[in-house]
């Protein structure tokens, strides 16, 4: 005889799975229900900066740990395995609006170390996640970036829009040396 999944007791049974839930509307618009309190992502830009070949650039496919510069490469978790890599940031940028107009409120940088020869690098998940959700909470993460990568990070950002550059606080403009 055939069973039925509405009849199924105990371990078997289907468990309600809790999903982490990325929205591109405001999660809070009012109705109550499925999505509220969930994270939204929509003004967040993650920034590669390559101090190897002195640029900096949007690359989306980093927010699902598929930029250029991670295509193709396996990630392990000891720097020392990776002992030729080059050294690339993802700085997670957030973009916010206030009575001044819109400006960048959180940077934070990250770091992967890629060796394309072996197409191994070296990257830490966890500080990834952390720093982006540093970002989006309006911090500044980078006294750990070498002042090469902050100075083209600050490039970028005043070559980007000079006016969310103009509004943005002190603190970065002082964090990336401009």
């Amino acid at each position: 005889m055939k069973e039925f999944d509405q009849f199924k007791q105990g371990k078997d049974k289907d468990k309600k799975k809790s999903q982490f839930t990325i929205l591109k509307d405001d999660s809070t618009d009012g109705h109550g229900g499925y999505g509220v309190g969930a994270v939204t992502l929509e003004n967040m830009s993650p920034v590669i900066v390559d101090p190897n070949e002195e640029k900096a650039y949007v690359d989306m496919g980093a927010m699902h740990a598929r930029s250029a510069v991670e295509k193709r490469i396996k990630f392990l978790t000891d720097k020392s395995e990776v002992p030729n890599g080059l050294l690339y940031w993802i700085v997670w940028v957030t973009v916010d609006r206030d009575e001044s107009g819109p400006y960048y409120s959180g940077v934070a940088g990250s770091e992967i170390i890629v060796d394309r020869e072996i197409r191994r690098g070296y990257k830490l998940l966890p500080e990834h996640v952390n720093h982006m959700d540093k970002s989006l909470k309006g911090r500044m993460v980078l006294e750990h970036m070498d002042d090469k990568s902050k100075r083209l990070l600050g490039e970028f950002l005043q070559e980007h829009d000079a006016e969310m550059w103009e509004n943005s606080s002190e603190e970065l403009k002082q964090a990336l040396n401009v």
